[in-house]
């Protein structure tokens, strides 16, 4: 088990995956009860994760992902964690009209990153994918029309060894006290 820091050097946007190979149903479950525990504003909890695990739905699915070149290698995940946004409580609500922020899709974004970061700690890689064909996706896993789906993240492991992280420098991102 790493340390947070060193979840956070070693997890990657993984864009290739060992095919055919599956992921325990044990390791899925802490990996999504990661997302589930991750905070919200006012506790909202605007989320639901659909797991597609199916080797021929995943197939359909991979092809719903990859257009114009993008995510072609979907196709070869493990599984996929359909992040659909829910209804948040009042106090969400009320909060995002006061101060004028979609605290909702700040959740969404926290969610992933638990359940990328928890999927890392089990040994397993991780893609969040905002390119899909929503609509052809909602079709295949019954996710009811009005819903919307915001977030795909591929699982699976990863057939590509890991790339040297590159990020800004320190003190371009980061002032203390005053920007």
């Amino acid at each position: 088990m790493k340390n947070f820091l060193e979840l956070a050097q070693a997890r990657q946007s993984d864009r290739a995956f060992e095919p055919g190979r599956t992921i325990e149903n044990e390791v899925l479950e802490r990996i999504l009860e990661a997302g589930r525990l991750a905070p919200s504003a006012c506790n909202g909890q605007p989320w639901h994760f659909t797991v597609v695990t199916d080797s021929e739905l995943l197939v359909q699915m991979g092809k719903a992902t990859a257009s114009l070149g993008m995510n072609k290698f979907v196709k070869d995940a493990s599984a996929l964690v359909l992040i659909t946004h829910e209804s948040t409580n009042i106090t969400s609500k009320l909060g995002c009209g006061i101060k004028d922020k979609d605290f909702p899709m700040m959740d969404l974004g926290i969610a992933s990153a638990y359940i990328t970061l928890a999927a890392e700690d089990e040994g397993i890689g991780s893609c969040i994918l905002g390119w899909f064909d929503e609509k052809k996706i909602k079709q295949l896993t019954s996710i009811p029309e009005k819903k919307r789906l915001m977030l795909i993240i591929a699982l699976g492991y990863a057939a590509k060894p890991k790339r040297k992280k590159v990020r800004k420098e320190w003190g371009k991102v980061v002032s203390f006290n005053k920007y």
